[in-house]
């Protein structure tokens, strides 16, 4: 009954801004956390940016949130809002429990597989942030949203099939040698196939957004 009352008031837009910052954080970690896979990043360089890009992303989830509880009217429904940027910041949480894990084990050399992974982990991030700022107009980029939310879901099966391909040689190099060596490159692999889990779950939430929105 409201709804025309609702279109004649201005839209709070900092949403936008902060989806698109948050977004920011998540090309850095995945970066930083690629660079630690591929040497191109000492392993303790690579998590303290990690680290770092965590904090900043979950100031701006906070700040979301305070917006969230401030602002009369939202571009999308507020439930939506607060789903898609706690999936955000669970992708970027999840790179910040990898380092940690990797931390933990003392783990200092990756296998081809896990390079792969990051490079992987980059590519889904970089499609995220592509994907956020089309959410400013969702009619306009209907056709290029619902082609990248395609395009992470195909990023999420390769990164499948990475991590299987990754176990197995884990498993092949390692029976009946370090047992303890298979069982922590399996928990390296499992935290980074989780990583590209989770960009998949946010591309999962734009899609509802859009649904809504058609």
């Amino acid at each position: 009954m409201l709804g025309w009352f609702h279109k004649l008031l201005p839209r709070e837009d900092k949403f936008f801004d902060l989806f698109e910052l948050h977004a920011a954080t998540l090309v850095a970690g995945a970066e930083a956390l690629k660079g630690l896979l591929d040497g191109s990043l000492e392993v303790e360089m690579g998590s303290r940016e990690v680290l770092a890009q965590e904090n900043r992303a979950d100031e701006i989830a906070a700040q979301v949130m305070v917006a969230l509880g401030r602002t009369f009217i939202t571009p999308f429904d507020r439930s939506d809002i607060e789903a898609l940027i706690g999936s955000m910041d669970d992708a970027i949480d999840q790179m910040q429990k990898t380092v940690k894990t990797i931390g933990l084990y003392e783990v200092t050399a990756f296998t081809p597989a896990m390079k792969d992974l990051g490079f992987t982990i980059v590519e889904a991030a970089a499609r995220v942030a592509d994907l956020l700022p089309m959410l400013r107009d969702i009619k306009k980029h209907v056709d290029a949203i619902n082609a990248l939310t395609k395009e992470i879901g195909r990023i999420e099966e390769r990164s499948d099939e990475l991590c299987d391909r990754g176990l197995k040689e884990l498993f092949h190099a390692h029976r009946g040698g370090d047992a303890m060596a298979f069982i922590t490159g399996a928990e390296v692999y499992d935290h980074l196939e989780k990583v590209v889990d989770r960009f998949e779950d946010v591309a999962k939430g734009v899609s509802r957004i859009v649904l809504e929105h058609l």
